[in-house]
């Protein structure tokens, strides 16, 4: 269960600022574009396909180990299932495509283009199915299609959750590249950015809330309602100081800290108030991670794999972004 937590929470502040700087593509005029791809390419190209081994190991922790609940998310939620995956292999050809494309004609154009749409598309659909697990829209008792098929995620609170996931995606990448660049100028434009950003996952998050209580999803009580959630709060609150910090004193580890801080605590906020429950149901009922799991014997070999991979390829990784770490360049 904490492997699966803990990739989640990965892949959404590594694979989430990924996505985040095609996002950030999308909004930023051409006169600093040049830098912004250069910045970006230097600082996500050697390790940007890695990031999907979280999204791999949360889907084959609940594949092996909870295959009801893997079961019940990949029969109600394919349609949104397929598109982000969609979007994650047209994003990855693009990316590839327009920096190493050996000629460069009118298709650089065409790659940009599939690059940023997915970029947007893809944590849209992720924050799609995210909401779907709570808001009690999956009826596994319907009898049409669209119930069944549609409205489990297609829905005034899982599209608001989706824009919510898409500002996050840019916020974060607008905090990461900070300090991958020597530009003094380019910085400050880069922190102006990351302001703005900051304010559109506030306003994104105002809508999530106007949803869920439309829809009647306890979301205020959740988070707001035990000292748990309290406390999250109370932190990711002490993080935005520490962030208006950082940025005025130019420190970017300081600030990247504090927006994955902030993201933790969203998730922790978000998550604990149901555990163990990870599927809410709309007949009432709920998919738990404790009575839905496989077998003893599997979850024992799981949990040996598990722990078995993270020694033998965690210390490559570490290896690996320490490898291409590189001193801010001047861009």
């Amino acid at each position: 269960m904490a492997y699966l937590w803990v990739a989640l929470y990965l892949y959404m502040i590594l694979g989430g600022a990924d996505f985040g700087v095609g996002i950030l593509e999308i909004f930023t005029g051409k006169r600093q574009m040049e830098k912004v791809k250069h910045t970006t390419y230097k600082s996500m190209g050697p390790i940007w396909e890695a990031n999907h081994m979280w999204l791999v190991i949360a889907i084959v922790v609940l594949f092996v180990g909870f295959p009801t609940i893997y079961s019940t998310l990949s029969i109600y939620l394919h349609i949104p299932l397929v598109l982000m995956l969609l979007g994650i292999i047209a994003r990855g050809t693009a990316f590839t495509f327009r920096h190493y494309d050996a000629v460069e004609d009118n298709w650089q154009l065409v790659y940009n283009r599939i690059f940023r749409l997915s970029s947007l598309l893809t944590p849209f659909f992720l924050g799609l199915i995210a909401a779907s697990t709570v808001s009690r829209a999956i009826d596994t008792e319907a009898t049409d299609f669209l119930t069944a098929y549609i409205f489990s995620w297609w829905n005034p609170f899982g599209i608001a959750v989706g824009l919510f996931t898409i500002c996050i995606s840019a916020y974060l990448a607008s905090i990461y590249i900070i300090g991958e660049t020597a530009d003094a100028s380019f910085r400050l434009y880069l922190i102006k950015k990351a302001k703005g950003y900051f304010f559109v996952v506030f306003l994104s998050s105002a809508l999530v809330f106007a949803t869920a209580t439309q829809a009647d999803i306890p979301l205020f009580a959740w988070i707001f309602g035990h000292p748990i959630g309290q406390l999250a709060i109370l932190a990711a609150s002490v993080s935005i100081v520490v962030l208006f910090w950082g940025f005025a004193k130019g420190k970017s580890t300081l600030i990247r800290f504090c927006a994955a801080i902030q993201v933790f605590m969203i998730l922790v906020a978000a998550t604990y108030n149901h555990f163990p429950d990870l599927v809410l149901l709309a007949d009432g009922g709920s998919l738990s991670l404790f009575d839905h799991q496989g077998g003893e014997r599997t979850i024992t070999v799981l949990a040996w794999a598990l722990l078995l991979g993270s020694i033998f390829i965690l210390p490559f990784l570490f290896y690996l972004l320490y490898s291409f770490h590189r001193k801010p360049e001047q861009v």
